[in-house]
């Protein structure tokens, strides 16, 4: 194996790319133009609650170039989806979208689902809604029953609202309340992290916000990386990307995050903003490609 490969199989570099038009037709190429090492995608329209049908030829298609490009894969849940919703009608629907995309995610060789880990909404205590996430989501991971299924990979948000999951420590009642699945993983997000007050810029904030997950999660558990830069600052609670080293994150903790020890194996996804042609995904996934084997 050559550096270059070996650095690359450290840690994966990509990008979230979309999909209209098929998931072969357009992910892919998009995948090939920015230098995808990872990539990311919807399976349904991320603001809506359809389950749409997969295309059995793009799936099929997609999972062979991904398979022949050595890409990992990722697929993010709709941002609808809130375990911890006093509305019936919006539990009801985000059981079935991420089922939805669970199955999806098999279908197309998917390593994870990503999902938000959402909000106690309605003035409810938090640990209502966490026994309430409970209750909605082990019978969806008792269903992951097949090797070649996905992990269920939660997302901390920015900390906006009467937020379930924020900061890292947070990780801990959730993963007690799932009961430490073997099917349950972690997606960090840089900009929500930062937004939720983890100074990723300051000296020690990566290595202190990686340990305090670990610990809060058990080793092991940190399964995909969300590279985002910050447009605002830390504790903000501001969910706006910036791309890699125009925020207030900046690159040198990309690098540092990169070399250390615990991000070892996981993939990096950006979500920064980008034309159609991907011209500034293509210039972050450079950049960190070139941090990363520095």
């Amino acid at each position: 194996m050559n550096t270059n490969e070996t650095q690359a199989t450290r840690n994966p570099v990509g990008s979230h790319v979309p999909v209209a038009g098929g998931l072969a037709a357009t992910g892919i190429s998009y995948a090939d133009a920015i230098g995808a090492e990872a990539l990311q995608v919807f399976v349904a329209n991320p603001r809506g609650w359809a389950t749409p049908a997969g295309n059995p030829q793009q799936d099929a298609a997609f999972r062979a170039a991904c398979a022949e490009r050595g890409l990992p894969v990722h697929v993010h849940a709709p941002y609808l989806i809130n375990f911890g919703s006093h509305t019936e009608e919006t539990a009801r629907k985000s059981v079935l979208s991420l089922r939805h995309s669970l199955r999806r995610g098999r279908a197309i060789g998917a390593l994870g689902v990503v999902v938000h880990t959402g909000a106690a909404t309605g003035g409810r205590d938090r640990a209502v809604a966490l026994a309430q996430a409970r209750a909605l989501m082990m019978p969806l991971l008792e269903e992951l029953s097949h090797e070649d299924g996905p992990q269920l990979l939660l997302e901390p948000t920015a900390g906006q609202g009467a937020s379930l999951c924020s900061q890292a420590h947070e990780l801990a009642a959730y993963f007690e309340v799932l009961e430490h699945h073997p099917k349950l993983g972690v997606c960090l997000d840089t900009c929500h992290v930062f937004a939720a007050g983890h100074d990723l810029a300051a000296p020690g904030g990566v290595d202190s916000t990686l340990r305090e997950l670990v610990a809060a999660t058990g080793p092991g558990r940190l399964r995909l990386i969300h590279a985002n830069d910050s447009k605002d600052v830390a504790g903000a609670h501001k969910d706006r990307h910036a791309n890699i080293g125009s925020g207030h994150i900046g690159q040198d903790p990309f690098a540092q995050l990169l070399a250390h020890p615990l991000t070892d194996g996981v993939p990096l996804v950006v979500e920064t903003p980008s034309d159609k042609k991907g011209t500034e995904h293509a210039a972050d996934v450079a950049l960190l490609k070139k941090l990363r084997d520095a």
